[in-house]
């Protein structure tokens, strides 16, 4: 683990293995010990009219992720940490009820968890398993990663797991005007459900193996880096819907799926595939409703990377011989060139 993710806050307070008959690597064998913590029941019960002693006894239990909740989750400096606890405290009790009813039980989740980092450690043996970390924070507030925002982070050595961002889209919560116009609009706050926790937490830990470094690359290089960590989001979540760890609704999956040729054709006739403008590429590769010149409707935002996957499936489809490190580690340009994409 390469980093902790810092927090916006939006408001002061807050490899030789057998295959199985799917085609996968046979992964039953590798020992994985997962270790998931309740940061949140431990935090929530501290007496919010002795705030000092629960802090202290936290403080021993979780001694990193405490500074790292209190200053970069809560924005609390020492002048105001008791205050601040005790006011978060009493405005968040029924965000931690919510949350505290719908994981109540985590053994499916450390179930799904174990299954996901034993594809993890197939592909890169040497990668240290994180210790998992329950918290209930501010309904205000997403860790922000090079992609876009998200509501889990990295530790040194932990996986947080942001639960009052997965009480499910139905939640009156992110329904609310403040909550829609200024933390999350309703097309992404659809994704607010526990079923999206695993696809979440891995995608961190592709970035955390192999950052997104396209900043400032092409409009085409920055499709297909974006298309590099859905590829490798992939391996390790290989048997979970794509709608899941695209994010797409299942009928913005199909629409793409059925009008791969169309996309692309229409891209590369009304874009500078190699466009460095921030605007053209925000289109393209950002979160949106939809993506601007196609179907409102039909289309999902963030096409641009949905192509890049594309074209790393067909790159990969004609160099078998290449593991998952050596294509992450392989230039845009030089995918491009090889897969030679031409969808229909």
């Amino acid at each position: 683990m390469k980093k902790t993710i810092l927090f916006l806050l939006f408001s002061p307070f807050l490899f030789i293995s057998c295959k199985n008959k799917k085609g996968l690597p046979d992964v039953s064998n590798i020992k994985v010990d997962i270790s998931l913590q309740r940061f949140d029941r431990d935090f929530f019960s501290i007496d919010s009219n002795d705030v000092l002693p629960g802090l202290t006894k936290l403080h021993r239990q979780y001694p990193q992720l405490t500074n790292i909740f209190l200053n970069n989750i809560l924005g609390l400096d020492s002048a105001s940490t008791l205050p601040g606890v005790k006011r978060f405290l009493h405005l968040n009790q029924s965000i931690d009820s919510a949350a505290s009813a719908i994981f109540q039980n985590t053994d499916a989740l450390k179930k799904d968890f174990q299954k996901a980092f034993q594809f993890v450690k197939y592909y890169f043996p040497e990668y240290k398993i994180p210790t998992i970390v329950a918290v209930v924070g501010p309904i205000d507030a997403l860790a922000q990663l090079n992609n876009g925002y998200t509501p889990d982070f990295l530790g040194t050595d932990f996986l947080g797991i942001s639960l009052q961002f997965y009480l499910g889209k139905n939640s009156g919560i992110y329904n609310e005007s403040f909550f829609v116009e200024n933390v999350a609009p309703q097309y992404r706050s659809r994704r607010f459900s526990k079923e999206y926790i695993i696809a979440d937490a891995m995608m961190l830990l592709v970035d955390d193996l192999f950052p997104d470094k396209s900043s400032g690359m092409p409009l085409v290089e920055q499709m297909i880096e974006k298309g590099k960590q859905w590829y490798l989001l992939d391996k390790f979540l290989p048997t979970t819907p794509d709608s899941i760890k695209t994010g797409y609704t299942q009928q913005q999956l199909d629409w793409c799926n059925e009008n791969e040729g169309l996309i692309w054709s229409e891209l590369i006739k009304n874009e500078d595939l190699n466009s460095l403008n921030p605007t053209v590429i925000q289109n393209y590769i950002g979160e949106g409703p939809f993506t601007q010149g196609f179907s409102p409707e039909y289309s999902p935002g963030n096409i641009g990377s949905w192509i890049g996957w594309q074209i790393i499936k067909k790159f990969v489809s004609k160099t078998t011989s290449m593991n998952p490190e050596e294509i992450m580690k392989t230039s845009a340009r030089k995918i491009l060139e090889e897969a030679k994409y031409k969808p229909r």
